[in-house]
């Protein structure tokens, strides 16, 4: 978890682009199901760690960036 959080902007949203390819390959094979399931999921998580962030220190779009980052950090790791 820390690696994903020192991680970059840029990052974040290459592993946001990552993802949402993922998302139409298991669409395309499966069907929506799976694809609402997954980005739900996903959903859930950043806005989780939106409200932590919000609750601890962030305001406003800095907190939406960490959370961002937090949630999509993962592309350093590919």
């Amino acid at each position: 978890m820390r690696d994903a959080l020192c991680s970059d902007l840029p990052a974040a949203h290459m592993g946001l682009g990552a993802t949402v390819v993922v998302l139409i390959v298991v669409t395309s094979f499966s069907g929506p199901r799976w694809t609402l399931i997954v980005a739900g999921a996903l959903t859930a998580s950043f806005l989780l760690a939106l409200a932590v962030i919000h609750i601890g220190s962030g305001r406003g779009w800095d907190a939406a960036r960490r959370a961002d980052t937090a949630t999509f950090g993962w592309d350093n790791w590919i």
